[in-house]
């Protein structure tokens, strides 16, 4: 089985990012954070208060809305008449969906910080969650795509604790990443060279979802990914959740429905056409993975299993493990 490159993060870093953190001040790393609206009235506010809560101060919000009809606007512009003119910023979506909502955000040359920060307006977010990410994001070189995401505490409309998110154990890599998402993008902040990297990429770029696009940006072009095992995010769950969470046996059902409805086959053919456009910056091995992983999928049964299995590509568990083996017998990969 091929070695691939992974990212893995040392304990020193992970002790030190449970350290008490106090980084304010000008000369802090500013945070951009993207936030992402739509008719977001029921919970936007919580979520706005416990970005304002935060014990890491130096960040500044950016605010797509996508066409709400509600009380989000107002909602929005009352946050920016508490924090300052310079904490909020509202911006026009592009009105085709959350993902390139997102995108939009990301790829805006006219927003610049040292840190960049996805936000969803219906979680809230704990009061160390930007503090535990830049802790990390400073221990790797700024010339280095660096992603940081965490589990996640999911609860139910009234801010009740129901569960956690899954604890991953396998270290992230591009092999991981080609077939699994392992942050939710409620949790993931990355810093400028990763950000450079989407930007290359562009806003326009056809992919599952924007999470999953920067997590397989960051690994495949030899980047560090941190997966904190400590939650961040309190990850509502509602009627109206877009995606919902990744734990117990609902989870998995759909996620074997989604595999043999052939979505799976649809996101990787997104992937793999989207990597393109950056395959100048993946690593030379990265590089030759993708290349072998993509000719896996094109073989006979038989190669195909065989020819995956070298490639190393992995999910996280023994259960969706097996259902990568159930994928390549049927060209569900």
């Amino acid at each position: 089985m091929r070695e691939t490159a992974k990212a893995v993060v040392s304990v020193p870093i992970a002790a030190a990012i449970d350290s008490v953190i106090e980084l304010e001040g000008t000369s802090s790393p500013r945070v951009a954070v993207l936030l992402c609206t739509k008719q977001g009235e029921a919970f936007l506010q919580e979520q706005l208060d416990s970005i304002r809560r935060q014990t890491y101060t130096s960040w500044a919000v950016y605010a797509s809305d996508d066409g709400s009809q509600d009380a989000t606007p107002a909602i929005l512009q009352d946050f920016k008449r508490r924090v300052g003119e310079r904490k909020l910023t509202s911006l026009r979506g592009p009105h085709m969906g959350f993902v390139a909502n997102f995108l939009s955000l990301v790829c805006n040359p006219e927003i610049n910080a040292d840190f960049y920060a996805y936000a969803d307006q219906d979680d809230i977010w704990e009061e160390d969650k930007l503090a535990r990410a830049v802790r990390f994001l400073q221990t790797v070189p700024g010339s280095v795509p660096a992603l940081y995401c965490s589990r996640t505490c999911n609860v139910d409309e009234t801010n009740t604790c129901i569960g956690y998110s899954p604890l991953f154990t396998k270290p992230p890599g591009f092999a991981n990443a080609l077939v699994q998402n392992i942050g939710g993008g409620n949790t993931m902040v990355f810093n400028q060279a990763a950000c450079q990297l989407l930007r290359l990429a562009g806003p326009d770029v056809q992919v599952a979802t924007h999470d999953w696009w920067t997590y397989l940006l960051v690994t495949g072009c030899g980047g560090h990914v941190f997966y904190d095992p400590a939650p961040t995010v309190r990850y509502r769950q509602h009627g109206l959740n877009l995606v919902g969470a990744d734990k117990g046996w609902p989870a998995r059902l759909y996620r074997a429905r989604v595999l043999f409805q052939g979505r799976f086959v649809k996101w990787t053919d997104q992937h793999l056409a989207a990597l393109q456009r950056v395959e100048h910056r993946l690593t030379p091995q990265n590089k030759s993975l993708l290349a072998e992983f993509a000719q896996a999928r094109q073989s006979t049964v038989l190669r195909r299993i065989t020819s995956l299995k070298r490639t190393g590509v992995y999910r996280q568990t023994l259960f969706d493990n097996l259902g990568l083996v159930a994928a390549a017998v049927f060209r569900k990969i």
